[in-house]
């Protein structure tokens, strides 16, 4: 799979300049070559079910998701953008009230597609996966989206 040129600015872009995961305080510890791990701190908030105690489910899609993309996006240039088309989550068991490390691979990756499967497990536990995903997403490409300008612009 082809490398993207700037790991280091696809960290930064996710952490920093995306306020929804700037917000939960998603880590990325590692995203290349069609693979991505991030970590997710334990917050409260994160709690779902109290009685159990357990964390909402949502929190799991949300990191399936963003890790899957960051996946895909590792394949891809900084300046492509990526967007889900379809996920699918499996709750294999409560999560615990603890930290939470998502790896996601890119299992078939195309020009305009990308195919990735996700799992979550605590980072004190990783041999008891808590979710596992499966998610497609659609790549449009920097230079393509050029392409389609100047196509439309020489329409009007």
């Amino acid at each position: 799979m082809k490398k993207n040129t700037s790991s280091k600015g696809l960290i930064n872009f996710l952490e920093e300049d995306i306020p929804f995961n700037k917000h939960l305080g998603i880590k990325v510890e590692k995203a290349e070559n069609g693979f991505a791990r991030l970590f997710l701190p334990y917050k409260p908030e994160f709690t779902g079910d109290a009685r159990r105690p357990a964390l909402h489910g949502g929190i799991l899609s949300t990191l399936i998701d963003t890790c899957g993309g960051i996946a895909v996006w590792s394949c891809c240039q900084l300046e492509d953008r990526i967007a889900t088309i379809d996920m699918r989550v499996d709750y294999l068991r409560p999560a615990p009230q603890a930290d939470l490390l998502a790896e996601s691979r890119v299992r078939l990756m195309g020009n305009r597609v990308g195919n990735v499967q996700t799992v979550i497990f605590a980072r004190e536990s990783p041999d008891k996966i808590i979710a596992e995903g499966r998610a497609v997403y659609n790549i449009r490409r920097h230079n393509a989206q050029k392409d389609q300008d100047r196509v439309s612009a020489s329409v009007e």
